[in-house]
C-alpha cells in the first residue's frame, strides 16, 4: 500500500511540474521551461526534461537514449532525431553502418544508409551557452517552421541524415555553473565586467566533479562521464561529430576550417569538408551582419579533442567556439562597448548547428562513402610506416593490463605472439612500403635493431583493422608537426607513457586471440599455506594500490632497499614484504586479508617459508625498511590549478581508494600539523598568495620534525629561493645574453610579425624528455626499465648540491614533441625530480607533473613512491 503511496504521489508530483500538451503539438523551450531561452541559464534535468518530454510527444521521431550517469547522479543521454521513415529502421541503421567499416560481424543490409551526425554541447560545464542552444536546435529541426525567422532550417537534414545530440557531457560542471550563477543573479542582470556574478569561483564549472578537463579526455577515457559516452559513441561511429564551446566574450564567432597544424593523417576529403562546412556558416553570420574567424588558433593535432579523436576514427570532426565563458554571464559588456548577452550568443551556436548539419545533408552519400573508404584503406593499406607494434610482456601484468583496457576502450584489436619467433630488419613482409627498408623500430632507443625476439605472450596490435589510424597516431614514436604554434601538448605516445618496450615492425604479423586465463594470485602450496612471509614485486600501479589496501587495513607492510634473491628468484629493490612478524594481532585472518586483497588486484604473491635470503640484506635487515600509513593532505582553492589538484584527488580517491584530505589553502596557516605526515602541493598559479612567510616557517617546521612536502611543477618553483629550501634556477639568462653579446645589436631586434612564432621559443608545450634515473633511491623503485617524464614548462634548476638528483636531464633527452630553441637550452643538465632532507623530513621537487591528465600511466608508481616509499 506504502509503495502505491507513494508512486501515486511521483505521478501528481510529474503532472503538475509538467505542462500538458497533445500529441500534435511540441512545445517550445519557452512554453515547457516557463521563460524565454536566453533570459535565464536552465539546469541540467529541466534540459533533459523537455528531451524527455518532446520524446513522448514524437516517439516516431525522437528517442531518448540513456548512456549513464556522472559521479554526481544526474543523468547522461543522447537524443536521436530522424525522419519518421529513419526512426522505424534506427537499430539497423546503426548495425548497418558499423558492418560497413568492419565494427561488426556480418553483411549490411544494402539499403541507402543516411549520415549520422553527432552535435555534443557542453563538454565544458561553464561554457553554458551550448546546452540553452539545444533546446532550440531540437525544437527547430522537429518544428522548422516555427523556428527563428533567423533561420531557414532545410527539411534535408532528416531526410538524408540521423541527428544524434548530446544536450550536456558535463552536467556536474554545467550545474555547478548554473546554481552558483543562478544564486548571484538579480532582478536585471549585470554587464559590468567586473561586477561578482562574472567571477565565478575556484574550482569553476568548466571541469568534471574531479576536475578534469573532458575535452582533453575522448582517447584516455579516465573519466567516468567520457568512459560512458565513448562506449556509446563506438556503437553508432558517427560520421560528423560537432563539439560547441565558448572562449573569452571579446572574441568572436569562430568554426571551421581549423588552423594548422593538421595532423598528417588527416585525409584530403576530411581537410576539403572543413572548408565547406565554413562556407556554409558563413552563410548564416553574413546574413545577419555577425562577425566570425577561421584558421586561427584552434588546430588538429592532439588526439584527445572532440575534434580530432572523431576525425581519427574517420569522422569530419569540428569545433565551435562563442565568445563568451562564465565571465559572461547573462550580459556583459565588452571591451569595444557593444553587450553581449545570452540569448545573441544562443542564436551563434544555433545557426553554426544548423549549418553543419544542412552541409552534410546535401552531401549525405558523398560523406557515408568516403567514410567507409576511409575504413577500407585501414583494414588494407593502413597509414604509417609501421604494420605491427609489439610490446613485449615483461612480467608486468599490471601495465600490460592497463594498455590492454584503453586498447579496449578505443576499440583496438590486439592479440599475443601466440609462439616465440625471430623477426629480422631485412626479413619478408607480407606489405613492404614503397621506397622503405624493413625495419624493428626500438621505442626505447629511438634507433632501429637489427631484429627483435618475439616471445609467445607478447602483444601484437596489427596495423591491419578498423581503427588502423587512431592506433598510429597513439603509437607514432614522433608526431609529425607542421606548425609549431599549437593549442595543446604535441606528444603522448603510448610506449612512453606506459613504460613498456616495444618495437615498430614495418612487416606484418598477424595477432592470435588472446584466450582468458584463471587469475593467478598466489603460488601458495601445501607447504605455504601458513607461510612466513608473502613477497608482491613492486613495479606498476597494482603494486601501489596493493601496498594502500592493505595499510588501510592496518597490515604491516615491509620494503626491501637493495634487489635480493631467496629460492633461487631474483627479487628488486621496492619489493614488499607482507610478514607474519608484526601482524600477529590479525591472527588466521592475516592470509585471508592479504591473499584477498592481492587478488581483488591480480597481483601475484610469493609465499616464502624464511626470512634467510641466499644474497641481499634478510627481512630483519635495516636495509628492509617498515612503511608507515601516512596521512596525505592536498592544498586546494584560489592559486592551485584546479586540474593538476584534481588528478592528485582522482588518484588517491577512484584509484587508489586511500584517504586524502583537501585543505583550502587559505586556510594553510591555522591546520593541525600533528595530523599530517604528507602535503601535496599540485601545480599552482599563485602560490605566493597561499606559501606567506608565515606558513612556509609552519611548514619547515614540520618537515624537520619528519614531514613530507611533495611540490609539482609550479609548485617547486615557489621554493625557489625560499630559506630552507634548497632548489635553485641555473643562470640561463646570463649565457643567453653572453652569447647575444656576440653579435651585433641589431642582429637580435624582433619583428613585430614574428611575435607568435618568436614566443614559442621559450616554450615546450608538452614533450616527452628521457629522464637519467637513478633506479636506487626509493622515489625509482620500479622504474629501473627508464622513465620518460611529459615536459610542460621549460624549467631550468640547477643540480641539488647537498640532496639526492633522482631524476636529472643530460644535453640530448628530448625524445618526441616540440621544444622551442631556448626551451632545450633551458632544458640541459636540469633537474627533474630531487630529493631534499630536512632535519627529520623530506621535500621532494617533482618539476613535471606525473599524474597528468590521468593517462601518463607510468607516472602514477613514480608518485606512489613519492608518497609511500621515499623517506618512509
Amino acid at each position: 500500500m506504502k509503495k502505491k503511496f507513494i508512486a501515486f504521489l511521483t505521478c501528481c508530483t510529474f503532472l503538475l511540474c509538467t505542462p500538458l500538451f497533445s500529441q500534435s503539438t511540441l512545445p517550445s523551450p519557452a512554453q515547457f521551461l516557463g521563460y524565454t531561452i536566453g533570459e535565464r541559464y536552465t539546469p541540467h534535468h529541466r534540459v533533459i526534461a523537455y528531451a524527455e518530454q518532446i520524446a513522448r510527444l514524437a516517439p516516431n521521431r525522437v528517442k531518448v537514449i540513456p548512456y549513464g550517469t556522472t559521479y554526481e547522479g544526474r543523468q547522461l543521454a543522447v537524443v536521436a532525431i530522424a525522419s519518421e521513415a529513419n526512426m522505424a529502421r534506427l537499430e539497423e541503421i546503426r548495425t548497418d553502418n558499423l558492418r560497413r567499416i568492419g565494427m561488426l560481424a556480418g553483411k549490411p543490409s544494402g539499403k541507402a544508409l543516411p549520415a549520422i551526425q553527432w552535435l555534443s554541447y557542453n563538454v565544458h560545464g561553464n561554457e553554458a551557452v551550448s546546452s540553452e542552444a539545444f533546446l532550440e536546435v531540437l525544437y527547430g529541426l522537429l518544428e522548422p517552421g516555427k523556428a527563428s525567422s533567423q533561420f531557414t532550417i532545410s527539411p534535408k537534414i532528416l531526410e538524408t541524415s540521423v541527428v544524434i545530440l548530446d544536450p550536456g557531457l558535463n552536467p556536474d560542471g554545467h550545474d555547478r555553473y548554473v546554481n552558483w550563477y543562478n544564486q548571484m543573479q538579480g532582478r536585471v542582470a549585470d554587464p559590468t565586467p567586473f561586477a561578482r556574478e562574472h567571477s565565478e569561483p575556484w574550482p569553476g564549472g568548466r571541469y568534471t566533479h574531479y576536475y578534469f578537463d573532458p575535452n582533453r579526455d575522448w582517447a584516455w577515457q579516465t573519466q567516468e562521464i567520457t568512459q560512458q559516452r565513448m562506449a556509446l559513441y563506438q556503437q553508432w561511429m558517427p560520421h560528423l561529430h560537432g563539439d560547441f564551446h565558448e572562449m573569452g566574450y571579446n572574441s568572436p564567432y569562430y568554426f571551421a576550417p581549423s588552423a594548422k597544424p593538421y595532423h598528417e593523417d588527416i585525409t584530403p576529403f576530411q581537410r576539403q569538408f572543413q572548408t565547406v562546412v565554413g562556407q556554409y556558416c558563413s552563410r548564416y553570420f553574413d546574413k545577419n551582419h555577425w562577425l566570425y574567424y577561421t584558421r586561427e588558433r584552434f588546430d588538429l593535432f592532439y588526439p584527445s579533442y572532440g575534434d580530432t579523436y572523431p576525425t581519427y576514427n574517420g569522422a569530419i570532426g569540428m569545433t565551435y567556439e562563442q565568445g563568451g565563458n562564465s565571465r559572461a554571464g547573462l550580459a556583459v559588456r565588452k571591451d569595444d562597448g557593444d553587450t553581449l548577452t545570452l540569448w545573441q550568443r544562443i542564436d551563434h551556436h544555433v545557426a553554426s548547428s544548423f549549418a553543419t548539419l544542412e552541409s552534410v545533408a546535401d552531401r549525405s552519400a558523398e560523406v557515408v562513402k568516403e567514410f567507409g573508404s576511409f575504413f577500407d584503406k585501414a583494414q588494407n593499406t593502413p597509414v604509417g610506416l609501421y604494420k605491427t607494434y609489439v610490446v613485449k610482456s615483461g612480467g608486468d601484468e599490471g601495465k600490460l593490463s592497463a594498455l590492454r583496457q584503453l586498447l579496449d576502450k578505443n576499440h583496438i584489436l590486439y592479440g599475443t605472439a601466440g609462439k616465440a619467433q625471430t623477426v629480422s630488419a631485412g626479413g619478408s613482409t607480407k606489405s613492404k612500403p614503397s621506397g622503405t627498408l624493413q625495419g624493428v623500430y626500438n621505442y626505447m632507443t629511438q634507433a632501429n635493431d637489427k631484429s627483435v625476439s618475439i616471445e609467445e605472450q607478447d602483444l601484437i596490435i596489427s596495423a591491419y583493422q578498423p581503427k588502423s589510424t587512431l592506433l598510429k597516431i597513439l603509437f607514432e614514436p614522433k608526431s609529425m608537426l607542421e606548425d609549431s604554434v599549437t593549442y595543446d601538448i604535441t606528444a603522448w605516445s603510448l610506449p612512453y607513457a606506459f613504460g613498456l618496450q616495444t618495437y615498430g615492425l614495418t612487416s606484418r604479423i598477424d595477432p592470435v586471440a588472446i584466450t582468458a586465463k584463471p587469475a593467478s594470485t598466489s603460488t601458495a602450496s601445501a607447504s605455504t599455506d601458513r607461510p612466513y612471509a608473502y613477497l608482491a614485486n613492486w613495479q606498476s600501479m597494482p603494486s601501489v594500490q596493493l601496498l594502500a589496501g592493505l595499510l588501510k587495513r592496518k597490515i604491516r607492510v615491509r620494503t626491501a632497499e637493495k634487489p635480493f634473491e631467496l629460492a633461487g628468484k631474483q627479487y628488486s629493490a621496492g619489493t614488499l614484504l607482507i610478514t607474519r612478524a608484526g601482524n600477529e594481532r590479525l591472527g588466521n585472518r592475516f592470509d585471508e586479508l592479504v591473499r584477498q586483497e592481492a587478488a581483488n588486484l591480480n597481483v601475484t604473491l610469493f609465499p616464502v617459508t624464511t626470512g634467510f635470503v641466499t644474497k641481499g640484506s634478510d627481512f630483519g635487515s635495516d636495509f628492509v625498511m617498515a612503511l608507515k600509513a601516512p596521512r596525505v593532505a592536498l592544498v586546494s582553492g584560489d592559486g592551485t590549478s584546479a586540474t593538476s589538484v584534481g588528478e592528485v584527488w582522482h588518484y588517491f580517491d577512484q584509484e587508489l581508494k586511500y584517504p586524502i584530505s583537501l585543505i583550502n589553502g587559505a586556510e594553510l596557516g591555522s591546520v593541525d600539523w600533528t595530523q599530517i605526515d604528507v602535503l601535496v602541493l599540485a601545480n599552482g598559479y599563485s602560490y605566493g598568495r597561499i606559501l606567506t612567510d608565515r606558513t612556509l616557517a609552519s611548514i619547515r617546521d614540520w618537515i624537520r620534525g619528519g614531514g613530507k612536502l611533495i611540490a609539482m611543477e609550479r609548485a617547486a618553483g615557489a621554493l625557489v629561493g625560499k630559506e630552507g629550501f634548497d632548489l635553485k634556477e641555473k643562470d640561463d639568462k646570463g649565457d643567453q645574453d653572453k652569447a647575444k653579446g656576440k653579435r651585433a645589436l641589431t642582429d637580435s631586434l624582433k619583428i613585430y610579425a614574428d611575435r607568435e612564432r618568436v614566443a614559442v621559443s621559450d616554450e615546450t608545450p608538452g614533450s616527452i624528455y628521457r629522464l637519467n634515473l637513478d633506479a636506487t633511491h626509493p622515489l625509482g623503485f620500479g622504474l629501473g626499465g627508464g622513465y620518460y617524464t611529459l615536459v610542460q614548462d621549460a624549467h631550468s634548476y640547477d643540480i641539488l648540491k647537498d640532496g639526492w638528483n633522482v631524476g636529472y636531464l643530460k644535453d640530448s633527452n628530448l625524445v618526441a614533441g616540440f621544444a622551442g630553441k631556448n626551451a632545450k637550452e633551458k632544458l640541459k643538465q636540469t633537474l627533474a625530480i630531487g630529493v631534499q632532507e630536512l632535519g627529520r623530513g623530506q621535500v621532494i621537487y617533482l618539476a613535471d607533473n606525473p599524474l597528468f591528465r590521468g593517462f601518463w600511466y607510468n607516472g602514477k608508481l613514480l608518485f606512489g613512491n613519492a608518497v609511500f616509499m621515499s623517506g618512509n
